[in-house]
């Protein structure tokens, strides 16, 4: 019998299985329902994603959520006082670490959107190939409904896929946009019934674990090498003027 990863079962808020050829699949979740941002995923997440990166038998690793949507809330409380700069210096650290451990993961990543994703849609718009429910709607709730600068990576992520114009547009008058929207647009590669889009990704994903490991490997180190270079340049500013803001509210309360 093959014993698994002990990081498998590490983090509470992440599911994960793999398949004999590579494919790792990464669910969000909270007991087991819908996942619900906190504290704690944001600490675990690029834990996971270090443990991820460096265990070879990892080809392919698709990303997806529970239940009827990718994410959708957020426990803000959980994640400690922001306007603090102690508090915000390890929320930098971890956020900055989630966006480049995600782009310079070397394996491809197939998101599997199975519906909403208005928390942290950039985890699932970064991945090579996105498969999206007809149900998803993405947007950034947190950050304006916050009152705080959206300066985590996700910035980047919608530029580089949605073109800068439009990002510029949505992110001012904190839209949304569909799944459809996002097709036409290419940040999407297929739109698809909510039950077939894990089925779907994880078709994909097989496809691509069985080429030669090495080129599947450096195929998404070389397809990533613009968005890496911009996530590094951009998440790091991005989050101080984040926690500038952030300090800002409570010189406002």
């Amino acid at each position: 019998m093959t014993t698994l990863p002990e990081y498998f079962s590490a983090f509470e808020n992440l599911a994960m299985e793999r398949t004999p050829s590579g494919v790792l699949t990464v669910r969000f979740h909270s007991d087991g329902g819908p996942a619900t941002f906190t504290g704690r995923l944001h600490t675990d997440l690029p834990r996971a994603l270090y443990e991820i990166g460096e265990d070879h038998d990892n080809r392919v690793l698709v990303l997806t959520g529970t239940g009827d949507r990718f994410m959708t809330d957020i426990d803000g409380p959980s994640l400690g006082d922001i306007t603090k700069p102690g508090h915000w210096d390890r929320t930098l650290a971890e956020g900055r670490r989630v966006m480049q451990r995600l782009a310079d993961l070397e394996m491809p990543i197939v998101a599997a959107v199975n519906g909403p994703a208005t928390v942290h849609s950039e985890y699932a718009l970064l991945a090579d190939i996105v498969i999206a429910a007809d149900t998803t709607v993405f947007s950034d709730h947190p950050h304006l409904t916050f009152g705080i600068v959206p300066g985590d990576g996700i910035q980047v992520v919608w530029e580089e896929t949605l073109g800068l114009n439009r990002a510029r547009y949505l992110t001012l008058t904190h839209g949304s946009f569909t799944a459809e929207q996002a097709e036409r647009w290419g940040a999407v590669a297929e739109v698809l019934p909510g039950s077939e889009v894990l089925a779907r990704a994880q078709e994909l994903a097989e496809t691509l674990a069985g080429r030669p490991h090495l080129l599947t490997r450096y195929l998404a180190v070389t397809l990533r090498q613009r968005i890496s270079r911009r996530l590094a340049e951009g998440t790091q500013l991005g989050m101080a003027l984040e926690g500038l803001t952030a300090a800002d509210l409570a010189h406002q309360s």
